[in-house]
Order: structure tokens, then C-alpha cells, then sequence
């Protein structure tokens, strides 16, 4: 049996010395090793460490300002952490910290690979993290109390965090599939759809690998299309756009979304699901009141309205404009009876009429070198998911990416 590379202890050792010690004594008691580094930029750490940055950027950049000093250091963990990694000499990393310490050591994480364990014990784990975390999978643990030495209870969570890190390096699930990958972007009210479509390329024989279309989701996909692990891209919900048009539920995707794969001839089939509605957070209740004349879906706690034809225009401008920067990758889609479950037929966002201005100006928008197909139904009708995952392997093949 191969024996697993250490595990990385990162943490600010300055002032959170006696728990990152603890950590490694923690971990090494359960039969992993781990190597030490510290990332504190207040002063020299009174333990033993196995890499120190804080030592080099005291000599070399004594006259940095504290926040500048905070970017070197980050830059230089995530330099050593990268390098590391791709040596074999790390097998998963963990730390633990507060506000600062959370910042520097996630910032360092954010450089290694899907699949490697990051573990991140942090007093502020119950605020807002999606900044923090993005796109990657940093398992974030709130620390409960305040992290000053070990006591009752931070050590129960300290002991607990290393115990599954240790957990996620010894138990690797190895991945045998040789199937060529499909990304696929949805969200809830296309959801017949993306069942629909998974089915049908699944059936093809492709591994189908779905995104939350929230924001982060659609970023994630890309982010791990431009690392090599799809072969195709059925990009089934363009909602984000809509969304982020007007600060909705699923903004926040980023300047690059919908940008061509950054370095990859990767074949995207894109279909706007969703781009009839706009996802914001209001109920029957309390209904904003510049949106009482719009057409409206209750969902939940979120609610949709439907999208203007101006702003509907002005949406089909964006995404075209998008896929223009890569007209040898992409097609288009377009289900004529709907966009989504509330866009359809007696559906409390049918517009006919909107719809059109958006196809219209889409196709009007878009370069003469992007095909645009359109189809006599809705997006959530099998004989639809037929034609998308037909047109994607069709893509995939003619492309050759392997």
C-alpha cells in the first residue's frame, strides 16, 4: 500500500501557534503525517515549523504595510502549496483561524485541484462564506467559540476537523469511468429538462455532470471546463444572465461566464432556459411595488417576474455578444413554446410576443458563424431533450476533443 504524502498544517502559528500544533499532533495520532507551515505575518512564531514564510518576507520585505504584507504571504503559500502538491509531497492541507487567518489560508487553498482535501476550522464560518469558498470544495467548520489555545471545546472541534481531513486523505474513492464528460447547467424550473437531457446523453453513453445555474454554479463549470474536464458543455440555463441583469437570486456570475473555455476548443451548446424571468427575493406578501404590473411566479420565498421586452433586447445583446467572442465552438437552441415551467401555455409567465423579441434579437445579435436552430416546443418536453443531447454529440464528434 502507497503511503500518503503529508498533510498540510497551514495556519498563522504567530497567534494561533499552540491549536495548529495540536492539529499536527492530532493528525499524527491517527497515522497521517503533516508538515507545518506558517503564514502569520505579525512576528516569529515561538514553535518548531517545517516551512516558515513569515521568515523570508521579514527579511526580504521588512518595508511592506501590514495588508501588503498579507498579499505576499498569500502569494507565496499559494507558489509552495501548488508546488507541493504537484510534487507529491501533500495530500490534503487544513488550518484554522479567524478572521484574517480564514482569509490568508482559504486564499492558498483556492490553488489546488478539485478533490483534494481542504479543511478550514474558522470562527467566522457562519457568516456569508461564498466569497470565501467560491468555486472550490473547502469544507469550512465553524469553530463555535473564539480560537485562543485549546480547551473543552476547541479541542473536540480542532480534534474532530482532524479526523476529517485524515478521513478524506485515507478513504479515496477511485474514479474508473472512461466515459466521456457533459456539463450541464440548470436550474429549478427547467429541472423536467436537465432530467430529460441527462437521461438521453447518459443513454449516449457520456457521463453527465450538472451545475446549479445560481451564480457560483455556472462559474464552477467553467472553471473546471478550463481545467480539461469536459468534453462537451450543454449550457441549458442561461438564467444567470437574467439574474445578474438585476441583482437576483442567481447573480453574480462573474465578468467571463458564457466567455469561450480559456485555452480549450471545448463544443458549448447553449439553450436560454430561464431567460424568460428574472429570480428575486420577495413572496405574494410583499411584492416590490415597481414590479405590480409584471407578470408574476410565486415560487417559494423567491419569486419570478417576467422579463420586459426591453430588457429582453437588452439580455440577448449581452449573451450574443458573449458567444461572439467564440463562434467556432458554439450553437443555439431555442424551444419556441417556453423557456420554463411558468412559460408555457396558461403558465403565469407566458408572453408569446416578449418571447419573440428575444429570439429575434438573439438571432440578430449573434455572429453568421453560429448556427441557431429552433424548435416547435418547450424545453421541458422529452422530444426537446432528444434534439439538445442529438445536437451535442453531433458537436462533440465533429469537435474531436478528448
Amino acid at each position: 500500500m502507497t503511503r500518503e504524502a503529508p498533510i498540510a498544517v497551514l495556519g498563522t502559528f504567530d497567534s494561533k501557534g499552540e491549536e495548529h500544533q495540536f492539529l499536527r499532533t492530532r493528525i499524527q495520532e491517527r497515522g497521517c503525517r503533516a508538515t507545518t507551515i506558517n503564514v502569520g505575518t505579525k512576528r516569529r512564531p515561538s514553535h518548531d515549523i517545517d516551512i516558515d514564510l513569515y521568515r523570508e518576507i521579514s527579511q526580504e520585505k521588512s518595508g511592506l504595510s501590514r495588508d501588503q504584507v498579507i498579499q505576499e504571504v498569500i502569494s507565496r503559500g499559494r507558489t509552495l502549496i501548488r508546488r507541493l502538491y504537484e510534487n507529491n509531497e501533500i495530500s490534503g492541507i487544513i488550518s484554522a483561524g479567524g478572521g484574517t487567518g480564514t482569509y490568508i489560508s482559504t486564499s492558498i487553498m483556492h490553488d489546488l485541484p478539485l478533490g483534494v482535501p481542504k479543511v478550514m476550522v474558522s470562527t467566522v464560518a457562519s457568516r456569508d462564506m461564498s466569497k470565501t469558498v467560491g468555486v472550490k470544495d473547502i469544507t469550512m467548520m465553524h469553530s463555535v467559540s473564539d480560537i485562543l489555545g485549546i480547551n473543552t471545546i476547541t479541542g473536540r472541534i480542532l480534534d474532530n476537523a482532524a479526523g476529517a481531513v485524515c478521513g478524506m486523505v485515507k478513504n479515496r474513492w477511485e474514479i474508473i469511468s472512461t466515459k466521456k464528460r457533459v456539463a450541464l447547467s440548470f436550474f429549478g424550473f427547467i429541472t423536467r429538462a436537465a432530467e430529460n437531457v441527462k437521461k438521453q446523453l447518459e443513454n449516449m453513453g457520456y457521463e453527465v455532470v450538472p451545475f446549479h445555474a445560481n451564480g457560483t454554479g455556472g462559474m464552477a463549470m467553467m472553471e473546471l471546463a478550463a481545467e480539461g474536464y469536459f468534453n462537451g458543455i450543454l449550457d441549458l440555463a442561461t438564467h444567470e444572465l437574467a439574474d445578474a441583469y438585476m441583482a437576483g437570486y442567481c447573480g453574480g456570475i462573474g465578468e467571463k461566464r458564457y466567455e469561450p473555455v480559456p485555452g480549450r476548443p471545448i463544443p458549448r451548446l447553449i439553450v436560454p432556459g430561464g431567460m424568460d424571468c428574472i429570480v428575486l427575493e420577495f413572496t405574494r406578501d410583499n411584492i416590490p411595488p415597481q414590479f405590480g404590473d409584471r407578470k408574476i411566479f410565486f415560487y417559494d420565498f423567491r419569486s419570478a417576474i417576467r422579463v420586459s421586452a426591453h430588457e429582453s433586447r437588452l439580455l440577448a445583446g449581452q449573451l450574443s455578444e458573449k458567444l461572439n467572442m467564440d463562434p467556432e465552438n458554439v450553437r443555439v437552441l431555442i424551444p419556441l413554446k417556453g423557456l420554463s415551467e411558468a412559460d408555457q401555455e396558461n403558465g403565469p409567465l407566458h408572453d408569446p410576443a416578449t418571447a419573440q423579441v428575444f429570439v429575434n434579437a438573439l438571432k440578430d445579435g449573434l455572429a453568421p458563424g453560429i448556427p441557431v436552430k429552433t424548435e416547435d416546443l418547450h424545453i421541458n418536453e422529452a422530444l426537446f431533450a432528444e434534439r439538445a443531447a442529438s445536437m451535442m454529440d453531433e458537436m462533440i464528434k465533429k469537435s474531436g476533443v478528448v
